[in-house]
């Protein structure tokens, strides 16, 4: 958890005004989480904070490589990462938790942690399938792929007849 403090922003001594605060992302980051998705990665966050009289405004922007397996041949390959996201803080002795870019802090809070935004940008970030660049363009040859490409032929060539049982169902119609 020590790890994870030095994504505290104390705002507090803070004058009005932007601010830009930088980190440094790689696998330890994600380790504080519970991820371990990633072979590596190299990911530069940068949060520019503008104070304002009654609120925060943070802008997350996000940028690096990820290596990551294929979904369909298991290649690793350096997947490219940018995102953004934006997030508005306000102050009130009321917590209200239904928005993802909004979030309310009780008066007199002066610092935030904003390891966890980090971490949600970036994973929800990739795709639900994420497959290797050659998969796509047919120029990664590999075992795995190969073999997948076969059994799909293979499919292709075998006979579409219906078993002669599920015939006695179409009589009931």
């Amino acid at each position: 958890m020590q790890y994870l403090n030095q994504f505290v922003i104390n705002f507090a001594g803070l004058k009005l005004g932007n601010h830009e605060f930088k980190f440094h992302l790689d696998n330890t980051f994600f380790e504080h989480f519970n991820y371990n998705d990633f072979n590596s990665c190299k990911i530069t966050t940068n949060i520019i904070l503008k104070k304002k009289s009654n609120l925060l405004e943070l802008n997350f922007y996000s940028s690096g490589t990820i290596n990551l397996n294929c979904h369909v041949s298991n290649e690793p390959f350096n997947f490219p990462h940018i995102n953004n996201f934006n997030l508005v803080v306000r102050f009130s002795s009321d917590t209200i938790d239904d928005n993802e870019e909004f979030l309310v802090l009780p008066v007199g809070s002066s610092q935030i942690n904003v390891s966890q935004y980090i971490y949600e940008m970036i994973i929800l970030s990739l795709p639900i399938k994420i497959i290797h660049p050659g998969v796509e363009d047919g120029t990664l040859k590999s075992k795995t792929l190969t073999m997948l490409r076969d059994y799909e032929k293979n499919i292709h060539k075998t006979d579409n007849k219906i078993d002669p049982r599920w015939d006695k169902l179409k009589d009931l119609i």
